[in-house]
């Protein structure tokens, strides 16, 4: 470990203060500080879970991945938790989502504590540049066809639809089972036909990043990756170039997400590459305002506008009924672009045009279909209003983004139901009314809720 440190170039202290930024993004408080990151030096072995995120904050500084093996912390073989877990490339992506899933839905070490990953997101740039080696899916006894596609696709709707109503842990483990078990089986037969046989394959795709969508909603951010990670060996497989460039727009997204967008920009223009001259103007805007962002994220702002304009031109009119499956099964685009062009007026500073896109996008989602994102953009809007000065107005907006979140089950209300109070601090010191009836209906939503 001292001579990853050493190579690495940082203190005892910077070591630490990353480690804590990691376990942060993670969801997890730890007290690292330069005294136990010299004991860890000195010979003294980490937690598991604290291992990890040792690997990954050196990681993040070496610019390569970084296992706890290398650092000396666990023999190889030992079972506990290991960085590196999900994230081969050379191997049959089914093979490696089995392992995944079956982790997941046991819950262990290994898929629940690691830590996001900087290095993945160039892993996934470099197999967008040299489709690097495949393990082939290797086919098996049984014929399937056109049906057997048509089935898949309509049980990822059904979750996912289940997932936007109710948060990302309901019907996660069923999710996770049904990829692992029914899914790869399918995946493994002999179709009719070689485009039978890509279509199951880009099916299973979009069943592996709502996998990792839900892990993702829980707050699980390493997991999330490992699933979109091989989702997009899944899209090589059925050799989908345009399904493959949403996964790594899924990619960029869930960096910019983390607040870990080192690469989203990089990421977004490799998918655009794909797509160029090949899609439907609502599909190519959903590009264009993940664009926007990630340069607004990068402090260039004219760029930033100007993209977020050019997705505002691409998806006014456009026919979302020319999407394909795989991007249409997350909903409207318009309603995507407008969140995203929230989000880049928010991080420019621009609170009074981020609310109103925020507003937009709550309006583009009718009735109960999208409830966890029509509460997460009603909560979003809230804030802004708040950050405008517009405190009771953005009380009344919060109390009714409550109300959206009653029942659903998801990290991310949770977080948004945190902010909420971080933003009232200031108005319940000084006994404003509104701010206090507020915090009580957040103390009676925290109790009651999930």
């Amino acid at each position: 470990m001292d001579l990853a440190i050493r190579e690495a170039g940082c203190s005892y202290a910077e070591l630490a203060r990353e480690v804590r930024t990691v376990a942060a993004e993670s969801g997890v408080t730890v007290r690292t500080n330069s005294s136990a990151v010299a004991h860890w030096v000195a010979g003294t072995r980490p937690a598991d879970s604290t291992a990890g995120l040792i690997a990954e904050a050196l990681a993040r500084r070496l610019q390569r991945p970084v296992t706890p093996t290398q650092l000396g912390f666990r023999p190889p073989g030992s079972g506990s938790a290991d960085t590196s877990f999900g994230l081969h490339v050379d191997r049959d992506p089914l093979d490696i989502l089995t392992a995944l899933g079956r982790a997941d839905i046991d819950r262990r070490p290994e898929a629940r504590a690691t830590p996001y990953s900087v290095a993945v997101s160039s892993l996934a740039l470099d197999l967008d540049a040299q489709e690097a080696a495949r393990a082939s899916v290797v086919r098996r006894a049984g014929t399937a066809g056109e049906p057997e596609v048509r089935a898949v696709r309509e049980l990822t709707e059904l979750f996912t639809a289940v997932d936007e109503r109710h948060g990302g842990q309901h019907g996660r483990s069923a999710l996770v089972q049904y990829l692992t078990s029914d899914v790869a089986a399918l995946c493994r037969a002999r179709f009719r036909t070689g485009e039978q046989k890509r279509q199951i394959l880009s099916a299973a795709a979009c069943v592996a990043y709502l996998s990792g969508w839900k892990a993702y909603d829980a707050g699980e951010q390493g997991l999330a990756q490992r699933y979109y990670l091989q989702a997009l060996r899944l899209t090589q497989e059925a050799d989908n170039d345009l399904h493959g460039a949403f996964v790594l727009r899924v990619l960029a997204h869930h960096g910019m997400e983390t607040g870990r967008a080192e690469h989203a920009l990089a990421l977004v223009d490799a998918a655009l590459r794909r797509i160029k001259g090949r899609t439907d103007p609502a599909t190519e805007a959903l590009y264009v305002a993940t664009r926007a962002r990630a340069l607004a994220m990068e402090g260039r702002r004219r760029e930033a506008v100007a993209e977020a304009a050019r997705a505002a031109r691409l998806v006014d009119g456009a026919d979302e009924r020319e999407m394909p499956y795989w991007a249409a099964l997350w909903g409207s685009a318009r309603a995507c672009v407008g969140t995203h062009m929230a989000k880049t007026a928010q991080y420019m500073g621009a609170y009074d045009i981020a609310e109103q896109h925020f507003s937009r996008a709550v309006w583009s989602r009718s009735g109960t279909d999208y409830r966890r994102i029509a509460a997460l953009s009603l909560a979003h809007a809230g804030t802004m209003q708040c950050r405008q000065g517009l405190v009771e107005q953005a009380c009344t907006t919060w109390t009714e983004a409550l109300r959206l979140m009653d029942g659903v089950r998801s990290a991310r209300v949770r977080c948004v139901v945190a902010t909420m109070s971080q933003e009232l601090a200031p108005y319940r010191s000084r006994r404003l009314a509104a701010a206090l009836e507020l915090d009580e209906k957040v103390r009676l939503w925290s109790q009651e809720g999930p």
